[in-house]
């Protein structure tokens, strides 16, 4: 049976290695898809989410348990994604909703073990160019916005997720999910 995140963090934080490299292990993929929601580049995603497990690794003494790991992980994750983007490198282009097996090919492809529905290719055309548009509104948002936005549409992360990654109250979270939403709908209503 395998250990729970919180034995892992007890053993990593007693020095041993192999125990926070499980954890590495665990929350590598999810961490790699996050950053690279952010960074739109898959290099700078694997830098990104290595330098999150960087500073979690240096940072786990500190940990205290007040949440869980997974938590308090993502929080050094979203927080590297945001320094990154405040120096200008991150959010350089969103193109829309993009299969992730592009950025790792090694994954099966459950696609091709499942028949598809017949789907209208143009009506596929007109929704992909339709969330296209809405990722490129997105990166117009401030980076708290974006962050809630990515964070929720992407991740599927619920309010109070979203809350304690970004070291914000659930009340602000849903105020920047709310403004992010209105200033979208305008600006597609506006044609922008």
């Amino acid at each position: 049976m395998k250990s729970g995140d919180e034995e892992l963090v007890a053993s990593a934080q007693k020095g041993d290695r192999r125990a926070f490299e499980e954890l590495v292990d665990r929350h590598k993929q999810k961490a790699y898809h996050i950053a690279f929601d952010f960074a739109r580049d898959r290099e700078e995603a694997k830098d990104l989410s290595q330098d999150a497990f960087l500073k979690a690794f240096m940072n786990l003494k500190k940990f205290d348990g007040r949440s869980g790991f997974y938590t308090w992980f993502y929080r050094i994750l979203v927080n590297c994604c945001l320094d990154q983007q405040r120096r200008g490198r991150g959010w350089r282009r969103l193109l829309g909703w993009r299969d992730r097996r592009e950025e790792s090919p090694d994954e099966p492809d459950p696609v091709e073990q499942t028949p598809a529905p017949f789907t209208d290719p143009a009506d596929v055309l007109d929704e992909e160019q339709r969330m296209s548009r809405v990722w490129e509104l997105v990166e117009t948002l401030s980076p708290q916005q974006r962050a809630a936005v990515t964070l929720s549409c992407r991740e599927g992360m619920a309010t109070k997720e979203i809350a304690a990654v970004l070291g914000l109250s659930e009340a602000t979270v849903r105020v920047h999910l709310h403004r992010a939403l209105a200033t979208l709908r305008r600006r597609i209503g506006d044609g922008a």
